[in-house]
This record gives structure tokens, C-alpha cells and sequence, in this order.
């Protein structure tokens, strides 16, 4: 029974950051009771994929940003995700930006934030993370869900040294990660986006990869997704594109927020300051989506967010050339049951466009 239509009103009648903390903390609560996670649990949607060298239960992954600090793993992986993506993680704790700092703006179905990377700083965040039981049981119905995590850098570190922060991320989360996330996307910390600029992007990925190959003298490898924004020209994306083959990526996630609020301006709070999500975000996503694809080939990992409020959004992203999907608002907008329903619509999407002993 889906619960989410009667509860949304009650949660949509508080501030939205209230809201977001209240259930991120009824699911961290009731995510080990055999009976309470069935207020929100989904059945997983079975159609297994290989991506980046990882297999992937189904297609559709939770974005970063709802789960900051990797509280909720077990919960959310209840809900019939095939991979869950926690953070974005500093390597110190920062309390982000002042409040108010999340708003809904309900007649375009968007989020606005500008919560500016706030949480609890590594330590507190990979305590979290190994706490999983999805992750560490190898029993558990779950196990083999997929857990990205997602790296940035704390807003007092000059943007000159980002790298620093980067690199301390990923020596720190890469023994607890099927997959690594550089967000160098989000508009609400100071000059992050610079980072995607030609030169601070090449010198950035140089960092990394380099700190990378000295983990994988005793790990195994571990795949680097890199995080990038809507708001980027097609010149731009190609140039990003270039980049991340250059430098032995494995995959890109598109996209974060925008920063255009032509969609929003006119309602209530559509003037806050902050990056936009839900569905004035998808077009511009799924362009990025098409044009990443255009550039990089058929092979290239590409994981497509931004603006997915149902099943026909996730398709459009496949279309355009996503391999996965990730969904943040529409979970926030239409509750857990979006989850199957995009899963099960892509799975079925893609059996019918299959050739007909690829379906067999």
C-alpha cells in the first residue's frame, strides 16, 4: 500500500528542510524494524546491468544530497533502488549556509536549495556508512545494491586547493565505495564550478587519477564518476568530455541543479538564491544527457538526473543516452513508489526495443 499521498500533505505543511530532516530521521529509525520500513519499503525491480565494470540490480539510483551523511543506507535501499549515491562528504564538517535554505516551489514541481555541502565531515560519515548492514551482510535480501559515495571540498578551502580536499576524500572513502563521485557541480559553495573550467578541470583529474593509481597498488580498482552542471554550453560539455577520457574516468553524472530560475521566478520563493531541481531542471539535464552521449560513443558511462518526476522522464533519459538514472525531488514530490514504477517502465522500455534474441 502506497502511504506517501496521505502522509506528503502533512509533510508539505512544514518547512521543507524541517520536512527533509524529520524523514530522513523516521527512516534512520525504523530502517532495522522488520515492520515499520514497510511503511515505505518497495519490491526491487530485478533487471541487472552492467555499468563501469560494476553490476547494478535495476537502472535507477538515488541522487546525492538527500542523505548527506550516509545515515539512511538500509532505508533507502528498501525502497528498490539498484544503487544509492550518500553525500556530498568534506573532508572536515561544515554547517553549510544559513537557514532558511530549502524551499519548495510546488506549481513547477522544483526544489530550490542552497544548502551549501553541510554535514558531518568524514569521520562521522564513513562510521555511517560501514554501520550498513545491506553493505556488510552478505546474506541480506538487499546485499549487492550499489553505494556511490560523493566528494567535495570544504567551502573555507581556497579553490586553488580543492584538489587537496579531493584527493583526502577519495583516500578516505575508497575502501567503502562501489563507485566515487567528484562533484565539482553544485552552485551553492563559491567558485566550485570554476573547477570545470579546461585547466582547473585537467589539473583536478590529474590529482586524482594519480592518487587513485596509488590506491590500486593494494585495492582493487574503483570506479570515478565526475558530477557536472546543466548550465553548460555544448562546447563546453565537449571540451568536459575530452577531459574525462583523457584523464581515464569512468563515467559522468548528468546533471546537478540549475541556476536558472526562468522556470520558478514567477511563484513563491522562485526568486531564493540557490540551485533549482525537479522538473525545470529536466530538459536542460537530458540535453547534457544527449550531447555527452554524441561525444563520448556508445560506451562511455553516463548516468542521467535532473527533473525526473515519473516513469516517461527516465525513459527520455535513456533515450538520450543515459545508462542509469538517478531521481531526488520526483522521491520527494511522488514518494517511494516512483522508485519500481521508473524501474520496471525502463525495463520494459528497453525489452521492446531489444532484438528479439537479446530478450530470450
Amino acid at each position: 500500500m502506497d502511504l506517501y499521498p496521505l502522509i506528503r500533505p502533512f509533510l508539505f505543511a512544514m518547512d521543507a528542510e524541517t520536512a527533509h530532516d524529520l524523514t530522513l530521521d523516521w527512516v534512520r529509525k525504523t530502517q532495522h524494524s522488520r515492520w515499520l520500513k514497510r511503511l515505505y519499503a518497495q519490491k526491487r525491480v530485478d533487471d541487472p546491468v552492467q555499468v563501469a565494470g560494476l553490476q547494478f540490480p535495476n537502472r535507477v539510483g538515488l541522487a546525492a544530497g538527500l542523505d548527506k551523511n550516509a545515515r539512511c543506507i538500509d532505508g533507502l535501499a528498501a525502497m528498490g533502488f539498484g544503487f544509492i549515491e550518500v553525500g556530498t562528504v568534506t573532508p572536515f564538517a561544515q554547517s553549510g549556509n544559513s537557514k532558511p535554505r530549502m524551499f519548495r516551489v510546488r506549481e513547477a514541481a522544483a526544489v530550490i536549495n542552497r544548502m551549501g555541502f553541510n554535514n558531518l565531515g568524514l569521520d562521522a560519515f564513513l562510521k555511517n556508512v560501514r554501520k550498513s548492514r545491506v553493505r556488510t551482510d552478505p546474506g541480506h535480501p538487499l546485499h549487492g545494491m550499489r553505494l556511490g559515495l560523493n566528494i567535495g571540498k570544504n567551502a573555507a578551502t581556497p579553490i586553488e586547493r580543492a584538489a587537496d580536499d579531493y584527493v583526502a576524500c577519495l583516500q578516505a572513502v575508497y575502501p567503502h565505495a562501489d563507485y566515487i563521485t567528484v562533484n565539482i557541480s553544485s552552485p551553492n559553495t563559491k567558485n566550485l564550478r570554476d573547477l570545470q573550467s579546461n585547466a582547473s578541470l585537467d589539473a583536478l583529474l590529474q590529482q586524482l587519477r594519480d592518487a587513485r593509481e596509488a590506491l590500486k597498488q593494494t585495492q582493487p580498482h574503483k570506479p570515478m564518476f565526475l558530477k557536472i552542471a546543466p548550465d553548460l554550453s555544448a562546447e563546453q560539455v565537449s571540451v568536459i568530455a575530452e577531459v574525462l577520457q583523457r584523464h581515464g574516468m569512468d563515467g559522468v553524472i548528468a546533471t546537478n541543479t540549475t541556476v536558472n530560475h526562468e522556470e520558478v521566478g514567477r511563484f513563491r520563493d522562485g526568486d531564493e538564491v540557490g540551485g533549482v531541481s525537479g522538473a525545470p531542471v529536466r530538459r536542460a539535464s537530458t540535453e547534457v544527457v544527449r550531447r555527452l552521449r554524441e561525444v563520448l560513443g556508445p560506451d562511455f558511462p553516463i548516468i542521467g538526473v535532473g527533473g525526473i518526476m515519473d516513469a516517461e522522464d527516465a525513459i527520455e533519459k535513456i533515450d538520450a543516452g543515459a545508462d542509469l538514472v538517478q531521481i531526488y525531488t520526483g522521491l520527494i514530490y511522488r514518494g517511494p513508489a516512483l522508485v519500481p514504477q521508473v524501474a520496471q517502465a525502463i525495463k520494459a522500455h528497453l525489452a521492446e526495443q531489444a532484438p528479439a534474441e537479446k530478450v530470450q
